[in-house]
């Protein structure tokens, strides 16, 4: 299957070719002033990157077109990959959100902290009513630590953990290759994997979680 046949709504994932490369000048400067040395960064507070990932700009307009509603940026990680940080990830639903602050709310928890932020494991049904962007700051072939996910498999509902290998052994797994400018969209989700980068490779991605709505109990959206 070609990456241009995908569509997020039948597949989980579909490639939004070159649509980030009017932005990657401003892009690339936002990630050369985030310290290195993590697997992810999270990005709170940046002018720049809220500026960027507003509902009405480029990106936030292609997430709301796919999502069927407006939604707004609730959390960005930007991932590098390199010689000095590098790292595998196995396969794995995305299942928490972060917030800004915790408040006990019935459904939500187990609660977590990252990088010193609140995450928290919200009702499942709140997961589906995401998407998730990868803007793609470095060109990615398969040597480069593409985005692996197993079509389909965000229609299975929460995912067991111990029924994550057979689910992926049963679905076609597709490697979301890109180019600098490339923009992937998934569904939340979504079943997903990644490896190592080959040595001498660098792969810089902002992920981005958009989503409708508020959260309930005080629980607010995270943001960028």
């Amino acid at each position: 299957m070609l990456a241009q046949e995908l569509s997020l709504a039948c597949h989980g994932a579909q490639l939004l070719p070159g649509i980030a490369t009017p932005l990657l000048t401003d892009l690339l400067d936002l990630a050369d002033r985030i310290p290195g040395g993590r697997a992810g960064t999270r990005i709170v507070g940046d002018p720049v990157a809220t500026r960027l990932l507003v509902p009405d700009g480029i990106i936030g307009s292609a997430a709301a077109v796919l999502a069927g509603r407006p939604v707004k940026p609730v959390r960005a990680i930007l991932f590098d990959k390199s010689d000095a940080t590098n790292w595998a990830l196995g396969w794995h639903q995305d299942r928490t959100i972060a917030v800004r602050a915790r408040f006990e709310t019935p459904a939500y928890g187990p609660w977590t902290v990252k990088q010193g932020l609140p995450h928290v494991e919200p009702p499942f049904e709140v997961i589906e009513r995401m998407v998730t962007v990868r803007i793609h700051l470095d060109p990615v072939d398969a040597s480069n630590a593409p985005l692996l996910v197993a079509l389909s498999s965000h229609r299975r509902g929460r995912i067991a953990v111990e029924r994550i290998a057979e689910t992926v052994e049963r679905s076609a797994v597709f490697a979301c290759l890109a180019d600098r400018g490339d923009v992937w969209a998934y569904a939340t989700p979504i079943l997903h994997a990644s490896d190592a980068a080959a040595p001498g490779k660098r792969r810089r991605v902002l992920q981005v979680d958009y989503a409708a709505g508020e959260l309930p109990g005080g629980l607010a959206w995270l943001g960028v």
